[in-house]
């Protein structure tokens, strides 16, 4: 009992608590910053550095004039790149630059980060956007040797609005008042879901107290940049939308389809009633129809027999006492049988009538074997909560016992089948949950830390069941070790893709 109090007590402090997905950090673990160090006859000459952005595991994206010296002298100049996260920095190597569009490519091994995804929508005017980035100025402020330069940290966060669209030298960028400063050169300028709209390259001076105003090249020149250099990117065209907002469009659905179920179940029941009511009518037209038929039929008896027994007294009158008898018994009968019959007519009981079936107002659900087979699922993009992954369809293989694509195990999750994924590589957890009953498939998925994911890969490798299987004690293990990954997880997540599954043309239902 007690255990059940403090199990209450937590969930009500996490529905308490604000609910925030931090989309922002989540994009600053694949921020960098670029060190670019010019050496001649093994001594520094010069030292410069900048911010820039992961694309792809292993290559990031800078302005042009970070490493123009890089460009320039190849031999001389080292480029660096320090990770948010970590303990090491790495070296890089110059594979494209475009000065006109002040864009240039950097690729580097060793370790791999977690990409960046670019809205390929227009921000609105006045929209909340995010720079992240190293400001050189906060780094004079707090370095203490050319060491820390290199030694890898969280990058710099600011805000301030979208003020507009211009032109800079034959460039689309972006205006903002996010403040920035040396050092932010090649970072990203984020909505507030943490998607890439452009990339930070200069400010305004800010003479005799005039505001400061930021530049940002669109997204759209970072684009055909990469196009350019045969260099695949992920891209989201969907609208922000935060946790509490999607949380509240959640509600508001339960509520409705809630009050849907609610008017169904009235309107079912009614119905349900007007049968009823119906079917009395019908049984109490049949049953006075009979109880008549029954009153009628008693009445002739009654008759034949008053006319039987008259006609025994006049056999009797002439003295024929022995057929009389017999007449007589033959009215004694008929009037024996009309009594019984007038007896025996039927009321009218409601009770008697055959109850109809209650109706639940509920939809009804597909059938199991409706649920199962090969299945095409598409995006629901008012139930989804779309940041950085594309939505294209998903194509699943749904067999018996949670079996998914025939070679993926899923552990029971009350009614549905749930499997908890974490990858090698990605810093990401996604909770896979296929619902038989409404056929709707989901990926929740959560953006996490360096050290938020090696806990997770260390209780992943505790999951004893890889493949399918039948046995259900390694299901109800696989589902006990799924719950230790789930709790070891934020109480607020990323990304929330949601699917509705209908069969694939052609596809047959597993036998």
């Amino acid at each position: 009992m007690v255990r059940r109090l403090l199990a209450l007590i937590a969930v009500m402090l996490v529905w308490s608590a604000p609910a925030r997905a931090d989309d922002i950090s989540a994009s600053g673990r694949g921020v960098v910053r670029i060190v670019t160090i010019a050496v001649v006859d093994d001594e520094v000459v010069g030292f410069g550095h900048g911010s820039g952005f992961a694309v792809a595991p292993n290559r990031i994206v800078t302005n042009a004039h970070v490493v123009e010296l890089a460009s320039r002298y190849p031999d001389n100049v080292v480029i660096g790149v320090v990770p948010s996260e970590g303990d090491k920095s790495y070296q890089g190597k110059l594979i494209a630059i475009d000065p006109a569009r002040d864009l240039a490519l950097i690729e580097f091994s060793g370790v791999r980060l977690a990409p960046l995804t670019l809205f390929t929508g227009a921000p609105t005017d006045g929209e909340t956007l995010i720079a992240l980035g190293y400001p050189g100025n906060v780094d004079l402020a707090t370095a203490r040797s050319a060491a820390d330069f290199i030694t890898p940290q969280s990058p710099v966060r600011s805000q301030g609005g979208f003020a507009g669209a211009r032109t800079l030298e034959g460039t689309n960028v972006l205006l903002h008042t996010a403040n920035i400063a040396r050092g932010n050169s090649g970072g990203p300028l984020l909505d507030r879901c943490g998607r890439v709209i452009g990339v930070n390259s200069a400010i305004t001076r800010a003479d005799e107290g005039d505001a400061t105003f930021a530049f940002a090249i669109a997204q759209s020149e970072l684009a055909a940049f990469l196009r350019e250099a045969k260099q695949p990117v992920a891209t989201v065209g969907i609208p922000c939308t935060t946790v509490e907002e999607q949380m509240a469009r959640d509600r508001n659905a339960d509520d409705q389809a809630r009050l849907l179920t609610e008017q169904e179940a009235r309107a079912a029941a009614a119905k349900a009633e007007t049968e009823r009511q119906q079917a009395l009518e019908k049984a109490r037209a049949r049953n006075e129809a009979t109880r008549e038929n029954f009153m009628a039929g008693a009445a002739v008896l009654l008759v034949l027999g008053a006319l039987a027994l008259g006609g025994a007294g006049l056999l009797l009158s002439r003295d024929r006492r022995r057929e009389a008898v017999w007449v007589a018994i033959g009215g004694g009968v008929l009037m024996l049988g009309a009594i019984a019959l007038f007896l025996s007519r039927p009321n009218f009981d409601p009770a008697q009538v055959m109850a109809l079936p209650k109706a639940t107002g509920s939809a009804a659900l597909p059938s199991p074997d409706a649920s199962r087979g090969k299945m095409i699922c598409t995006l629901v993009p008012e139930r989804s909560r779309v940041t950085v992954t594309a939505t294209q369809s998903v194509t699943l293989d749904i067999g018996r016992d949670g079996c998914i694509n025939g070679r993926t195990q899923y552990a029971e999750a009350g009614q549905r089948w749930q499997r908890i994924l974490v990858p090698g590589q990605e810093q990401s957890v996604s909770v896979l949950d296929y619902d038989p009953a409404t056929r709707t498939y989901t990926n929740t998925r959560y953006l996490l830390s360096a050290a938020q994911m090696t806990r997770a890969r260390q209780l992943r490798a505790a999951v004893p069941l890889k493949s399918c299987s039948s046995d259900q004690t390694a299901r109800a293990n696989l589902a006990t070790q799924q719950q230790a990954i789930r709790g070891a997880l934020p109480p607020v997540y990323n990304e929330k893709l949601v699917y509705g599954c209908r069969a694939a043309p052609g596809a047959s239902a597993v036998e």
